[in-house]
């Protein structure tokens, strides 16, 4: 599933191409995703001008005057920009056109999502799907102290808790081993029994390598491609995420696997305590 780092790198990618560009035309093969597409979502965009993209948690957002576009990879999804004349392929279910280039989301497995927020709702951090989410991990807003304090009354792992993404959103499964793993935290320690001190060390590794992977594109295990249609390369970087068995590249233990939560994790009992 792409994580905060892939749908970081593919907003980057659309930017520079969307930014200020007005939407010529709208494409939709289906009703909708994991859930149906606004009704009216040609009418609601057509003609309108993109006025800047974002990001909030794994949502991609098109800002327009009245509203924004929420974009959800979902499991296996991208957003691609390619010429408004590329023939589709059988898994390609939107294009939102830009005169001569074109916005393309391909999406196999079709749990993605293209919704919609009107600005005559309110702000867009109170949408259903955004209200509750955590802070941005990339953010001022995510401090040891903050982390520490919103911890104390979980006694779950600290794995799940990441996951969870109502105290910090974003960091998924892949990276929460990785930070875990650079911060010497065993994921099966509970939140609650965590120190500021190592806190501190965690809430660094997760700002490290969520910047890390989206200067190397992010990553690619199976259909995760950028705008451009590249694959990112940060697995070749990985610690432990999906090495189990194999020799830590830093005490040469072995590197373990378990599943919380129905979702695997990998760790060095060596050096996560």
């Amino acid at each position: 599933m792409p994580e905060l780092p892939e749908v970081e790198v593919t907003r980057l990618g659309v930017q520079p191409h969307v930014d200020g560009k007005k939407v010529s035309e709208v494409v939709l093969r289906r009703d909708g995703l994991r859930w149906p597409f606004p009704a009216n979502l040609r009418e609601l965009i057509l003609h309108q001008t993109i006025l800047a993209t974002g990001r909030r948690g794994k949502y991609l957002l098109l800002h327009f005057a009245h509203g924004s576009l929420l974009i959800h990879l979902g499991m296996s999804g991208n957003l691609r920009i390619m010429p408004s004349k590329t023939p589709p392929q059988k898994h390609d279910h939107v294009d939102i056109l830009l005169g001569e280039q074109m916005l393309r989301l391909t999406d196999p497995r079709r749990f993605g999502a293209v919704l919609w927020h009107d600005n005559a709702d309110g702000s867009l951090e109170e949408h259903l799907l955004l209200r509750r989410l955590g802070v941005e991990p990339l953010t001022d807003h995510f401090t040891a102290e903050f982390l520490f304090q919103q911890a104390r009354q979980r006694n779950a792992a600290i794995k799940q808790v990441l996951l969870a993404g109502d105290i910090v959103v974003g960091v998924g499964n892949i990276y929460a081993s990785e930070s875990l793993f650079r911060a010497g935290i065993n994921p099966k320690t509970a939140a609650n029994r965590i120190s500021l001190k190592r806190y501190q060390a965690l809430t660094i590794a997760i700002r490290e390598v969520l910047a890390l992977a989206i200067s190397r594109g992010g990553s690619s295990l199976k259909d995760f491609v950028g705008a451009d249609g590249k694959t990112g390369y940060f697995q070749q970087s990985y610690f432990v995420y999906d090495r189990a068995g194999e020799p830590c590249r830093v005490c040469q233990g072995t590197i373990r696997h378990i599943v919380q939560g129905q979702r695997s994790s990998f760790y060095c009992v060596n050096c996560q305590k």
